[in-house]
């Protein structure tokens, strides 16, 4: 049964929208209707400064199709049953917990974020298999030690768990030294656990410094990019063991169809690396 321990959703939540948050804009490129004109102008502008908005668009539904292919191969032949997603965003197609209880319905699922739009929306999260389990944490990925004390509650740090940082590192800048975060919450993790995500880099699509050029210059947007390189990406899972085919462009990992030789016109390579590694 799904539960929310502080039940997240009983005070009156405050949302700023007079600023563009990434996980509106986010909704904003899958289609959703979960975003304000402050959000929608920002994507737009940020689109046209790296590729156009169908490329765009592209990529962000590139990043759900990892991330859904990546979850039913750990909830299926890898035989993870807990989930800890970090940086959740609103709702949408592919939801950790879908996905990996249409795996296995004994799925446990715990999401985590601080945005107050995405607590708003927790209730579309906070359901499950009668068999499995789902909760939300309102946290700041910056405190790991308090995600894993609360994450606690919920998860069983016994039994094998899969972090998910999907699309998050690339908004913490050097000086919050993410490579620690990540180093805190897989030390938190017992052996056969997982950590998966995906990273924007200019590796890929030099178009991106377009896109963190528009969110400097942008007044109205609470967020900065750091594009980062595939040996500083693969730093990440330093002392994990990757899964073939290891740190590629997301599109090129596992895919159900091959990623084609020629994009079409106005369409660019999805700009994230993604991997999936285990802690022995």
């Amino acid at each position: 049964m799904a539960t929310a321990p502080d039940d997240p959703m009983s005070d009156p939540i405050e949302i700023d929208t007079s600023v563009a948050h990434a996980a509106r804009m986010y909704d904003y490129l899958l289609g959703g209707t979960t975003n304000f004109d402050v959000d929608r102008e920002a994507a737009i502008r940020q689109a046209e400064a790296s590729g156009g908005m169908e490329n765009a668009r592209y990529g962000v539904q590139a990043i759900r199709d990892f991330l859904g292919r990546s979850v039913r191969l750990l909830a299926g032949e890898l035989g993870v049953r807990q989930f800890l997603d970090l940086g959740t965003g609103i709702p949408n197609g592919n939801n950790v917990h879908g996905v990996a209880q249409a795996t296995n319905p004994e799925s446990r699922i715990v999401y985590v974020d601080d945005d107050p739009i995405v607590l708003a929306h927790a209730h579309a999260l906070l359901t499950s298999t009668p068999a499995g389990h789902t909760d939300f944490l309102q946290a700041d990925l910056r405190e790991p030690e308090v995600i894993l004390g609360e994450a606690a509650r919920i998860i069983d740090f016994d039994e094998p768990v899969a972090v998910i940082l999907m699309s998050m590192l690339h908004y913490l800048g050097d000086d919050e030294d993410p490579g620690a975060i990540v180093d805190t919450l897989m030390a938190g993790m017992p052996p056969g656990s997982y950590l998966l995500l995906s990273h924007l880099s200019t590796d890929i699509q030099e178009r991106m410094e377009g896109l963190v050029r528009s969110a400097e210059e942008n007044p109205n947007t609470a967020y900065r990019f750091v594009m980062r390189s595939h040996a500083e990406i693969l730093e990440y899972f330093h002392g994990l063991e990757l899964v073939e085919p290891g740190l590629v462009p997301i599109d090129e990992w596992r895919p159900d169809v091959p990623p084609p030789d020629v994009y079409p016109p106005g369409i660019q390579k999805p700009p994230s690396y993604g991997g999936l590694a285990r802690k022995a």
